[in-house]
């Protein structure tokens, strides 16, 4: 009982902290009943409020699962409703909360036209994660949709321009420092996960291991990254939870 006062204290400090002009008394009053229901964690990225009302994310229900002990997930692509050429892709999840359970199914799609822009390239992940969200959510009966869930809410105003050169230090030494120092900033910043933000960084700029990319690459991926995380980081919250079954897979 008292791990779950203390969290609900936690998260609507985190909230008023995080959304301080749009949180108000039932909002407040809505986190606290996920919290006592899910024990969610705003600041572990459990959820998010987005047009005025809270989002559960892959990663808080992944989480979830995991305190529930979850027996299992199956996943499974839908050939006749997935086409690679086109970019769309449909998954069926099932998802098996103990030994005798006979499974809770969830569907999940995605395709360029209802993905955000700045993930086009990966709907493969986005269906996959949202076919598990949609099954974990009537597993364990959650009501409120998850991010991954909605179709793309980015604006074409809020899509990141030409990434911007990075300060150079004026004696020309030490800018790889400078660059990771840089990245490290945005991350505290922005509380975003350390490790999704390297498998992030490693698909964009095409290497196997970010030690492979160059200097110019990753000045370009911390610049793309700073604007993303300041215009809309809710989207690339989106991006960065879509890599969490490659972070599973690698471990």
């Amino acid at each position: 009982m008292r791990s779950t006062r203390d969290l609900i204290r936690k998260n609507s400090s985190a909230a008023k902290r995080n959304w301080a002009s749009h949180m108000n008394r039932s909002l407040i009053q809505a986190l606290r009943l996920l919290t006592r229901s899910y024990q969610f964690s705003v600041a572990s990225g459990d959820v998010l409020l987005l047009e005025s009302g809270w989002y559960v994310t892959h990663t808080g229900l992944i989480r979830l699962a995991a305190r529930r002990h979850c027996r299992g997930i199956q996943v499974q692509p839908i050939s006749e409703f997935s086409d690679a050429r086109s970019g769309r892709y449909a998954f069926k999840a099932i998802v098996y909360k103990s030994r005798t359970c006979q499974g809770f199914v969830g569907f999940g799609d995605a395709d360029p036209s209802n993905v955000s822009p700045l993930v086009h390239g990966a709907e493969m992940r986005v269906a996959e994660t949202r076919a598990v969200n949609r099954a974990l959510r009537k597993a364990y009966g959650i009501g409120v949709c998850s991010v991954e869930e909605i179709g793309s809410f980015v604006r074409e105003s809020q899509l990141a321009p030409e990434p911007k050169k990075l300060p150079q230090p004026a004696n020309g030494n030490g800018g790889g420092r400078t660059v990771r120092d840089r990245l490290c900033q945005l991350i505290r910043q922005h509380q975003l996960n350390p490790n999704l933000v390297k498998a992030y960084a490693t698909d964009f700029c095409s290497v196997k291991t970010l030690r492979e990319a160059t200097r110019e690459q990753v000045q370009t991926f911390v610049s793309h990254l700073a604007d993303w995380a300041e215009k809309d980081r809710d989207a690339l919250l989106c991006q960065l939870n879509s890599y969490l079954d490659q972070k599973a897979g690698a471990a």
